[in-house]
């Protein structure tokens, strides 16, 4: 059975930095897209960043531009997702997910594969 499991979600005022991990168990994970998501209360799943599977390209939110950056350790089959600056408004929990398509398109598709999700709170 597949699986993703994030970590690293807490409650942290604003400003402050938190960092997310999400482990893949599937190998052939190191081979594809991965990327973040978060749902707010009350909000639709959005798309917060992506990486290719080798790293070398990257795709974020407006909302979180020059704030969080994404990257992955295909050793480990681990992606991460490394917030600083946060805001009250980054509060949602964060899911992390997998799919055969580009990391590029990750931002307009549903992904295959899904983590349970993290929550992250952010006080002001």
């Amino acid at each position: 059975q597949v699986q993703l499991v994030e970590s690293g979600g807490g409650v942290v005022q604003a400003g402050d930095s938190l960092r997310l991990s999400c482990a893949a168990s599937e190998r052939t994970f190191s081979r594809y897209a991965m990327g973040w998501f978060r749902q707010a209360p009350g909000k639709e799943r959005e798309f917060v960043a992506s990486v290719s599977w080798n790293g070398g390209r990257t795709y974020y939110a407006d909302s979180v531009k020059g704030r969080f950056t994404i990257s992955r350790d295909n050793a480990k089959i681990t992606v991460y997702l490394q917030m600083n600056s946060l805001k009250p408004e980054d509060t949602a929990v964060y899911y992390c997910a997998v799919d055969v398509r580009t990391a590029q398109a990750m931002g307009n598709i549903t992904p295959k594969y899904w983590g349970q999700g993290t929550q992250v709170t952010v006080s002001s």
